[in-house]
């Protein structure tokens, strides 16, 4: 189980290989996204809080980057976080996901990338449920909902 020292271990040190890479051309992701998606995941864009019904939807299966389908997050790890974004606990494995450190809008926080293709997902944070502790801030314009 990860915790707030791996996270930021990671986004200062050196991420966890990813399983594979995906890489395409701006104008190739330009043509396979919405222009909510690419402006979340391409340009670090940030959906209106509230805004997707993800937030409250609580089904079991297993959340995919919208761009190149890698497993993200699992239903279970899913929480009612009160921050108007769908928030997890724990990545389905542990290279699933990128750390980067981002200090824009003068804050210091933590960046979650897919590890796939770079994709922006939002933001993690040591304020999340035990036993983790964590909270995945995610856009909901960068998952896709896999049944399960």
């Amino acid at each position: 189980m990860l915790k707030w020292p791996d996270i930021q271990s990671f986004a200062e040190n050196e991420n966890p290989e990813p399983d594979k890479r995906v890489e395409k051309s701006e104008e190739e992701w330009k043509q396979e996204l919405t222009e909510e998606q690419y402006t979340v995941t391409r340009l670090k864009g940030t959906e209106r809080p509230g805004s997707s019904d993800m937030c409250h939807r609580f089904d079991p299966g297993i959340y995919a980057c919208v761009c190149c389908n890698t497993l993200l997050f699992d239903a279970t790890e899913k929480f009612e976080s009160g921050s108007g974004w769908p928030s997890f606990t724990q990545p389905v494995n542990e290279n699933a996901v990128k750390y980067k450190a981002d200090y824009s809008h003068g804050m210091s926080r933590i960046e979650a990338l897919c590890n796939t293709c770079d994709a922006h997902l939002g933001h993690v944070f040591p304020d999340g449920p035990k036993p983790s502790g964590l909270r995945y801030c995610v856009n909901a314009a960068s998952l896709k909902k896999k049944e399960g």
